[in-house]
């Protein structure tokens, strides 16, 4: 995964959910979504999933994205990103949110992160009625 022209993304999430997305990425954006890498908590504890998070990112530049900001996934990326300049968090991890970081990690992580978070509100809705 390592990338000197961008920002990587690893996707933290709960069972199969981070290689169900990024398996949707790559359908959708075909090679672009090759900057993205899956890791699962299925058997890990919050230590091992912390270290292999850490061992994952190494020096790179990193946006984290996790499905559940208080869940172990949370706590393992905030725990690998904190007091680091090139790693930032993103919680509530959703396709539209991965499909814009695919196409826009030349961005600056301090304007990407935000970016990227209000990417994946928007694409929130409730739809009623027929």
């Amino acid at each position: 995964m390592s990338d000197a022209q961008g920002t990587v993304g690893i996707v933290v999430g709960h069972g199969g959910l981070s290689q169900g997305l990024i398996d949707a990425v790559r359908r959708i954006a075909g090679d672009a979504a090759d900057c993205l890498t899956p890791l699962s908590n299925e058997d890990k504890g919050p230590d091992e999933l912390r270290a292999e998070l850490d061992r994952i990112v190494g020096d790179q530049k990193a946006v984290v994205f996790v499905d559940l900001r208080s869940g172990s996934c949370g706590m393992a990326a905030q725990a690998c990103c904190r007091d680091s300049l090139v790693r930032v968090v993103v919680c509530g991890v959703n396709l539209p949110m991965l499909l814009d970081f695919v196409f826009s990690r030349e961005v600056p992580l301090e304007e990407l992160a935000p970016h990227l978070a209000e990417t994946g509100r928007n694409a929130i809705a409730s739809i009623t009625g027929a």
